[in-house]
């Protein structure tokens, strides 16, 4: 039986158990964001969103489109890895987004994908993407707040650049 390497005591504070690697450290600083942001009533303020956005994806050396799923009061349902690509670009298809957003029952959706080149100007590919999905998703009365881009060490919002 494998020991868990991060433990979690009753005051909630962590400690760990033997030897741990960099991206070990990372995806459990993701998991812990990405539970926090489960257990809050409604998710408010992008800065929360895109630190734990960066956790999650900056890592990646393939592009990775990722979403958030939100019930109708902004509280988070799931987020899931939805399409890996490559290096500098992958492949987006609204129908499989739209199964997703009807399978867990959504009433608002938070887009996000890596830059693995470090830069986060969002793209013209970026810029219709969103617009396809909230096309889309509107037929379905399903919104969508934001499409994050994100790095290690930047991130944009589109939503923040008027572009959602």
């Amino acid at each position: 039986m494998d020991i868990p390497t991060f433990v979690k005591n009753e005051q909630g504070l962590y400690h760990v158990q033997g030897c741990v690697k960099p991206e070990e450290i990372v995806s459990t600083a993701a998991t812990i964001l990405l539970d926090d942001l489960t257990s809050r009533e409604a998710l408010t303020a992008p800065t929360d969103v895109a630190q734990f956005l960066q956790l999650a994806l900056a890592q990646e050396k393939n592009e990775v489109f990722s979403a958030i799923f939100l019930n109708n009061k902004h509280k988070v349902i799931s987020f899931e890895t939805l399409f890996t690509g490559t290096i500098d670009g992958a492949a987006v298809y609204p129908r499989v987004v739209v199964q997703h957003a009807l399978a867990c029952n959504a009433a608002a959706v938070i887009f996000a994908h890596n830059h693995p080149s470090g830069c986060c100007e969002p793209s013209r590919a970026d810029q219709q993407i969103t617009k396809r999905l909230s096309d889309a998703l509107a037929l379905i009365d399903v919104r969508v707040l934001d499409h994050f881009v994100v790095s290690r060490s930047e991130w944009v919002s589109l939503a923040e650049r008027g572009m959602v």
